[in-house]
C-alpha cells in the first residue's frame, strides 16, 4: 500500500500465484527502461547498489551483472552464521573467480541486473521450459544465466553492489532450499554441456567440480560407512584427508577474508 500512493511505482497484482518465473516475465513485459534490476522480496539492498551495476552494463557485451549477498539474519542461529560464510564464499571465491573468466554461471536473483533487451530476447524461451514434462518452477537464476550466456552474452560479478537477503535458520528448510538449488544445478549444467566449449576453459573445470565435488564427499562417506559395518575399521585415511581438505580451504579463505570466522566453515562440511 505505501508504495502504491508513490507515483514512481507500478504495482501488478496477479490473479493468483504463479510462481516467480511468470510473475519476473510479466513484470519485464510491461517494464520500459534499459535496465531490469531483480530483486527478491526478502532482500535488502544497499543505498548505492544500482550506482555500483550500472556502470558494469555500460558495455554492451554484458546481459547481466549480479551483486554480492550477505545473510540479513546472520546473528540468528549458528546456521545462519555458517550461510553468511557460505554466501561469502560462493560470492567472493566461485563467482568472482568465473566473472574473471567472462561467465558468471549462476547470477542470483536477490540481486542481479539484467539488460532488458536481452530479457526481451529470451522471455519465450525462458517461459516455456519443461521439466520431466511439466512446466519448470525451480531453477529460475540459473537458467535464465544459462540463456544469456547461450545467446552470447557475457555476466558479470560486482562485490561492491551489497543485497542482504534473509536465509533459513532451521535446518529442515536450509536442506530443502540446498536440494532444490542441486536440482537445478545438476539440470542445467546437463542443459549448458554444448555452451562450455564456447568458454574459458576455467569454467568447464569449474562446472566439473561443482557437479562431482558433492557426488565423490557422498561416495566416500557411504564407501567409509561400509567399510565400518563389514569389516569393523574406521576409514582413517579417507577421513582425514576430508579434514585436511576442509581445513585447507577454511583457512585460506580466513587468510583472504581477513576473518577469524571462517575457520568455524568447517562445520559446514557435516552439512
Amino acid at each position: 500500500e505505501a508504495f502504491a500512493r508513490d507515483p514512481r511505482f507500478n504495482i501488478l497484482l496477479l490473479p493468483q500465484n504463479v510462481g516467480k518465473r511468470k510473475a519476473q516475465i510479466a513484470a519485464i513485459r510491461r517494464s520500459a527502461g534499459d535496465m531490469v534490476l531483480n530483486v527478491d522480496s526478502d532482500t535488502i539492498l544497499a543505498s548505492d547498489v544500482i550506482r555500483k551495476l550500472v556502470p558494469k552494463m555500460q558495455d554492451a557485451a554484458v546481459g547481466a551483472a549480479m551483486g554480492q549477498l550477505t545473510a540479513r539474519n546472520r546473528n540468528d542461529s549458528w546456521l545462519t552464521r555458517l550461510i553468511d560464510m557460505e554466501y561469502w564464499l560462493a560470492c567472493n571465491e566461485e563467482r568472482a573467480a568465473q566473472a574473471r573468466f567472462g561467465a558468471v554461471m549462476c547470477c542470483c536473483g536477490p540481486c542481479v541486473m539484467y539488460r532488458r533487451s536481452a530479457l526481451a530476447s529470451l522471455l519465450d524461451q525462458y517461459e516455456s521450459q519443461y521439466f520431466r514434462g511439466k512446466p519448470s518452477d525451480f531453477g529460475e537464476d540459473r537458467h535464465l544465466t544459462i540463456l544469456m550466456l547461450k545467446a552470447g552474452f557475457r555476466t558479470e560479478y560486482v562485490p561492491s553492489a551489497i543485497a542482504a537477503t534473509v536465509v533459513p535458520n532451521k535446518l529442515g528448510p536450509y536442506l530443502r532450499q540446498q536440494l532444490r538449488w542441486a536440482r537445478s544445478t545438476f539440470r542445467d549444467t546437463l542443459l549448458g554441456l554444448r555452451l562450455l566449449p564456447t568458454l574459458n576453459r576455467f569454467l568447464t573445470l569449474d562446472v566439473v567440480g561443482q557437479n562431482l565435488g558433492p557426488l565423490l564427499l557422498a561416495l566416500s562417506v557411504l564407501t567409509g560407512l561400509a567399510q565400518l559395518a563389514l569389516t569393523g575399521t574406521a576409514p582413517w585415511l579417507a577421513a582425514l584427508m576430508i579434514v585436511a581438505m576442509t581445513m585447507i580451504r577454511c583457512s585460506v579463505v580466513a587468510l583472504r577474508a581477513r576473518q577469524l570466522r571462517f575457520l568455524g566453515f568447517s562445520l559446514h562440511t557435516f552439512i
